[in-house]
């Protein structure tokens, strides 16, 4: 397969990669992001492979983050147990990422390359997580087809993205990157968010059952996000493979 990796988007945050492990940098909504986010695929997938959530629900799993950046989901989803590789197209993210984790003494393995790599190498893991990497893309099709590909028989799929809608242009799109600052101006191109039934219908194409869409809504008043079923902006998806 063709990489689906785009050169602009690979650029973008390789030039932001010293700031994925400050909380109050480049990255400081994602740090705010990420609890509720990885309560969620916690939660889903001990659901899915019937596990308790709070005991190492990952033990004997393998999973792979796609556009793993710095590590900064990686790094929890080890922490769960689960076997990990991150993947990245950007070298200088991996090159954080190992770095972190190496002081973290975490055993995360991280490599710079794309799924359509790893799908011509016929690897296989119990999970696959593509988190707000969709939209960034050049063919959210083949992308997920590729994506899907690496998801074993029996595994589960999690994607993570925005929503094309006029509300996630004015909040996803000039709320965050030019009203309240939260991402760099050009982070996010509006026209490139993904409908949840596009995302849906690309993944069933795939061969995979999509089993939930679910929202991340922003609570302005404890500053925090909690899963929601408003998919207007920010949802993920949840899909199996049989």
């Amino acid at each position: 397969m063709a990489s689906t990796a785009s050169p602009d988007e690979i650029a973008k945050f390789s030039a932001l990669a010293d700031s994925w492990w400050d909380p109050a940098g480049a990255f400081r909504p994602l740090h705010k992001f990420n609890p509720a986010r990885i309560r969620f695929v916690r939660d889903r997938l001990a659901s899915h492979f019937g596990r308790d959530p709070l005991s190492s629900p990952g033990a004997g799993l393998s999973l792979l983050d796609i556009g793993c950046g710095g590590g900064l989901v990686a790094e929890p989803m080890a922490r769960l147990g689960f076997k990990v590789t991150g993947i990245d197209a950007g070298e200088k993210n991996v090159g954080v990422a190992r770095v972190h984790a190496g002081r973290s003494q975490l055993d995360i393995t991280y490599e710079d390359t794309t799924p359509e790599t790893l799908a011509a190498r016929a690897q296989r893991f119990d999970v696959v997580l593509a988190l707000e990497v969709v939209e960034h893309v050049t063919d959210v099709d083949a992308f997920l087809a590729a994506a899907a590909s690496l998801v074993a028989p029996g595994g589960a799929l999690i994607a993570a993205t925005l929503n094309r809608t006029l509300k996630s242009l004015a909040l996803g799109k000039i709320a965050a990157e030019y009203v309240l600052r939260w991402v760099p101006a050009g982070t996010h191109d509006w026209r490139k968010f993904v409908r949840p039934s596009e995302l849906a219908g690309s993944l069933r194409r795939s061969g995979l059952q999509v089993s939930e869409l679910a929202g991340m809504s922003y609570d302005l008043f404890t500053d925090s996000w909690r899963a929601s079923k408003d998919l207007d902006v920010n949802y993920l998806v949840v899909a199996t493979k049989p």
